[in-house]
């Protein structure tokens, strides 16, 4: 009998309710601040992630096509300060494909790789080799490559900048993820600076 009293207390009820039962009642985080982003031009890379006709077109991610202008912006004054630009590309896709807006130049390198962009490639070989500190992080999908290769940047010592307005994915709600993940995830948070393109600075 006491055996079974403290196997009772023990085991979940099965009656326990989980997140999916508790769908629909979770409130959302506050709002995170955005904050601005100094970074030294010489120490820090932008990598552009997957903006390429598969992963980035008006049917399956217009969203997508919205951040255009602000990552071709960022693009633009990152060059001008001699920043080191790198490409990632999907399985099957070549640097040429790229999105006109976004457009690797001068033989910009690119990695190819699934949503991890440090896994299976010498992205982080490229960074050391230049002396890389911080990276910036636009592109989609928010809760696939974005979140990954940003994530995995962290914890492989870099600092990392994610400006929001040059990030997508098929839906808000994966953008609002990879906003709190980045700055609550241990390991993550206090090295990721959420920002937006106009206020990083170089």
């Amino acid at each position: 009998m006491l055996a079974s009293s403290l196997w009772s207390l023990l085991v979940p009820s099965a009656e326990a309710a989980t997140i999916i039962d508790e769908w629909a009642t979770v409130q959302p985080p506050a709002v995170p601040a955005l904050k601005p982003a100094t970074v030294d031009p010489k120490t820090t890379a932008l990598l552009v992630l997957d903006i390429v006709p598969q992963t980035c077109n008006a049917e399956r991610r217009p969203r997508c096509l919205a951040t255009l202008p602000a990552i071709h912006g960022l693009l633009e004054r990152a060059r001008r300060a001699g920043m080191m630009v790198g490409y990632s590309l999907v399985p099957g896709s070549t640097a040429a494909a790229v999105l006109k807006e976004a457009a690797p130049v001068g033989g910009e390198p690119t990695v190819t790789s699934s949503a991890d962009k440090f896994l299976g490639t010498d992205l982080e070989a490229r960074l050391r080799a230049r002396g890389i500190k911080t990276v910036i992080t636009v592109g989609v999908a928010a809760q696939g490559a974005v979140l990954l290769t940003a994530e995995e940047a962290a914890l492989r010592g870099f600092e990392v900048v994610v400006p929001v307005d040059g990030v997508s994915s098929d839906s808000p709600y994966a953008e609002q993820y990879l906003a709190w993940h980045m700055l609550n995830a241990p390991g993550v948070a206090g090295h990721v600076v959420l920002t937006r393109t106009d206020l990083v600075q170089f």
